[in-house]
């Protein structure tokens, strides 16, 4: 039996193959490797598609998310209210500016709790930095009522959710600037890394151009410390093939994650994943809880071994292949021990945590090969036995 993968990018590729290699081949026939018009075509479109004036390229989204934070005079003395339950870049580049992360819970999304973030906003809060989890907006309007009142930026991470909406508007114009990946595995990803940041701000726009190239608002002539941060012209090619097919990749990943819940809801044992009124998910994943019961089975050294990851074990014997995001809330990573948050302190994120499971999410996912991921997860839950509900 074949096995199936979290994600196939090959399978991708061969859906638009050839117009990626024209595109590759007329960057190359034209020596223009570093900046030119393809990089100048695919920032117009990309603002364009996110409904922006400014659309910035770099050369990830890490980058993304330093610039925008850097652009907005971030630093010292500084905090930057935000998710434990997200990749470490996201707290990552709070830190390099030498501002210090807040972490705050989340909601049963996987988002930032608004109440909570509130509850945080101390008098050196200078932003707030929602993330679209696994391709879901956050609740942008009470964010941003937040923000505003408190006169606060906002910097969302876009990274999961290019494409999403949050009442009607595409994530990346909803804040102060949107910060985008496209890592291979992004909804829109490229060949390597890539990044973007959106903002209809100008003057933001021409301070993070500058940043991203050394801190140089001309040739040779450096005004501040920068990066070295541009994404080069064969990258920019991809994504402007990718960019017209993203829509309908999204929609595909849309209808996936529907029979996903309309097969998985009604299993006791695990929690589907719940999108909040107003919010349009592009499902970059599809993760599932899978609350803690009674070990029945121990590891070789004794200890005990969750349902969830007996579910994955199952899974993986059955060759389907599954990820967790994210196994370690960043409030309790050793990098972050200086700043005296205690396990207990964020229940809920610390709790998911033990709990998600990603199933295999690609547009290219075939009808029966997810009857087989939802059979085998059936059959897996109802011989292990002893579920818990989850809390109402």
């Amino acid at each position: 039996m074949s096995k199936i993968p979290p994600i196939d990018l090959a399978r991708e590729y061969q859906t638009i193959r050839h117009e990626i290699e024209a595109a590759v081949g007329d960057v190359l026939v034209s020596g223009q490797y570093i900046g030119g018009p393809q990089v100048a075509e695919f920032e117009a479109e990309f603002g364009t598609y996110v409904g922006t004036s400014e659309c910035v390229a770099c050369n990830s989204g890490t980058d993304a998310l330093y610039l925008a934070l850097r652009a907005l005079d971030v630093g010292p003395g500084d905090e930057v209210i935000t998710s434990p339950f997200t990749f470490f870049a996201t707290a990552e580049t709070i830190s390099l500016t030498g501002a210090t992360p807040v972490f705050v819970d989340i909601d049963e999304t996987f988002n930032l709790d608004a109440q909570q973030v509130e509850a945080a906003i101390s008098e050196k809060t200078r932003a707030i930095v929602p993330v679209h989890l696994f391709g879901q907006p956050a609740d942008m309007t009470r964010l941003g009522a937040i923000a505003a009142s408190h006169q606060l930026a906002i910097v969302e991470d876009c990274a999961q959710a290019t494409g999403a909406r949050w009442q009607g508007r595409p994530v990346g114009s909803l804040g102060t600037v949107g910060c985008f990946s496209f890592f291979p595995t992004k909804n829109l990803g490229a060949f390597g890394d890539g990044g973007a940041v959106t903002t209809n701000d100008p003057a933001i726009a021409r301070r993070i151009r500058r940043l991203k190239d050394h801190g140089a608002s001309a040739r040779y002539y450096h005004e501040e410390l920068g990066a070295n941060s541009r994404l080069d012209a064969l990258q920019a090619a991809i994504l402007r093939v990718k960019l017209r097919y993203l829509d309908g990749w999204n929609a595909r990943r849309q209808a996936i994650a529907t029979t996903y819940s309309q097969c998985l809801a009604a299993v006791d044992a695990i929690a589907v994943p719940s999108v909040r009124a107003g919010a349009i998910s592009v499902w970059n994943q599809y993760t599932i809880r899978v609350p803690q019961s009674r070990p029945s089975q121990n590891t070789d050294n004794g200890g005990a071994i969750s349902t969830r990851d007996r579910l994955q074990g199952s899974l993986q014997e059955s060759g389907i292949a599954t990820s967790i995001y994210y196994p370690f809330p960043l409030h309790l990573q050793p990098v972050y021990r200086h700043l005296g948050y205690r396990s207990g302190q964020l229940p809920l994120v610390e709790r998911i945590c033990t709990e998600v499971l990603s199933l295999p999410m690609f547009p290219e996912l075939s009808h029966p090969e997810q009857d087989r991921i939802i059979t085998v997860v059936k059959d897996a839950l109802s011989q292990l036995g002893d579920p818990q509900t989850l809390p109402s």
